[in-house]
């Protein structure tokens, strides 16, 4: 396991990135016919767009891969965000069967591609933020993660692991108001968020005063949930500021 904070490997991320595909299968024998109009965990998307975005993001970081193995860099959506949204629409009026069948399509996609990356591969660079393939593959882990758990089906963010939750602490940094510190109830870890998106990590102290700033505990994939602008599954104690955009 990395330590708080840290970047995990290529082949470690892999390995948790298989670990949700499963839980999106598992999420997806549950959606017998008429389900997919049901709401998901996002407000003013059903399921159906949920698994539609999933769908094409999933596709877009897997050409990623795919272009990057070849030396070559492609833009993440052809059209940028608006094709990206009119996907998403237009995706969305599939039945529960079509959509089961187009994401496990794109899934298996995806494990063909990335699974024949090497050691050697992850610093090839990509379009995606202007990174490399191993960014690339963390945003693919963040946004199948999150949306499994928007679709509200059999899995939730209760079933996040560790790994993941420190990575969304520092990637969702930019969002935090300097001086949030979030303790876990479950663990001895205790984050604090600094200027500029940095934090600092630690353990659980017996006193949580930090001067003016706020104090948020809970167990640590509810906190993740919050940062990720979620609703936890269980409530969490403390002043909870309001929190920017996604960086």
């Amino acid at each position: 396991m990395a330590a708080a904070g840290g970047l995990l490997r290529g082949p470690e991320v892999w390995a948790y990135v298989l670990d949700g595909h499963e839980r999106l299968r598992i999420a997806l024998a549950e959606l017998t016919e008429g389900k997919e109009r049901g709401s998901s965990r996002l407000p003013g998307w059903t399921r159906a767009h949920v698994l539609s975005h999933i769908e094409g993001v999933c596709r877009a970081q897997t050409r990623q891969a795919r272009y990057a193995l070849k030396g070559e860099l492609i833009e993440v959506y052809d059209g940028g965000r608006p094709a990206r949204d009119a996907g998403i629409e237009a995706g969305a009026v599939r039945t529960a069967a079509e959509l089961t069948a187009a994401v496990t399509a794109t899934l298996a996609e995806a494990e063909a591609v990335w699974g024949s990356v090497g050691d050697a591969d992850w610093d090839r660079p990509v379009r995606y933020r202007e990174g490399d393939l191993l960014g690339a593959l963390h945003c693919w882990w963040r946004e199948l993660e999150v949306h499994t758990a928007d679709v509200n089906l059999a899995t939730c963010s209760a079933a996040w692991p560790r790994e993941l939750c420190l990575h969304l602490f520092d990637f969702l940094a930019p969002r935090a108001p300097a001086g949030l510190t979030l303790v876990e109830s479950d663990g001895s870890l205790r984050h604090t968020f600094s200027v500029g998106g940095a934090g600092s990590y630690g353990t659980v102290a017996g006193d949580d005063s930090v001067g003016r700033a706020a104090v948020v505990r809970g167990r640590l994939t509810d906190l993740a949930s919050w940062l990720a602008g979620r609703q936890p599954h269980q409530q969490l104690d403390g002043r909870l500021p309001e929190l920017g955009p996604w960086p």
